[in-house]
């Protein structure tokens, strides 16, 4: 099916080219969406009437993502999950949860406007890109981790298992020490 662009769509093309997409991505994505027009010859003279509005109006939401964007971009948002002592969480961190936690502090921000390369299943700090508009792309760092004071260890830059390393180095020097004293105690009742 042969659809004109309205705005700018990834890998696809810009404002006003005409291109040929497969049928099911037209009507279910870009035609609901108000992404595209079909291609007929009415829309193609109605599209040339209003090129210049879409342009201001596109303009215009650049901008707007823009700001929003100077704003957003390098924020960081911490999301308390339940994990296991490893780091692994039980189930995931979605586009959701890193819209929610943005919402949260007073960004407007769609769970669809999320971009996750690869699922959050582990603690620890991860960036992610908000796609604001179609030409403007914020980044935000989420923090996952189980407990707020844990999610400020690792804002500080100490990742959950060199503190789980930490934890058992210093419970092993403990049960050292303790044996070191009772064998030393030992000794002193040998001597006595």
């Amino acid at each position: 099916m042969q659809v004109i662009l309205l705005e700018r769509v990834a890998k696809l093309g810009q404002m006003g080219d005409v291109v040929k997409v497969r049928d099911g991505f037209a009507r279910n994505f870009l035609l609901p969406q108000g992404k595209a027009l079909r291609a007929t010859e009415a829309n193609k003279v109605a599209f040339e009437d209003q090129k210049a509005q879409l342009e201001a109006r596109n303009l215009e939401t650049k901008k707007e993502a823009e700001a929003l964007a100077a704003k957003l971009d390098g924020t960081t948002y911490v999301i308390i999950r339940s994990a296991s002592d490893s780091g692994a969480l039980y189930g995931s961190v979605t586009p959701r949860d890193a819209a929610d936690a943005a919402t949260a502090e007073g960004f407007s921000i769609d769970r669809r406007q999320v971009i996750l390369t690869a699922p959050i299943k582990n603690l620890g700090l991860h960036t992610l890109t908000v796609a604001l508009h179609p030409e403007v792309n914020a980044e935000i760092t989420v923090n996952v981790a189980r407990s707020p004071e844990e999610a400020e260890l690792q804002a500080s830059g100490k990742s959950i298992q060199e503190l789980a390393a930490e934890e058992e180095a210093e419970a092993e020097f403990e049960i050292q020490e303790l044996f070191d004293e009772i064998g030393a105690a030992s000794d002193e009742d040998e001597d006595a």
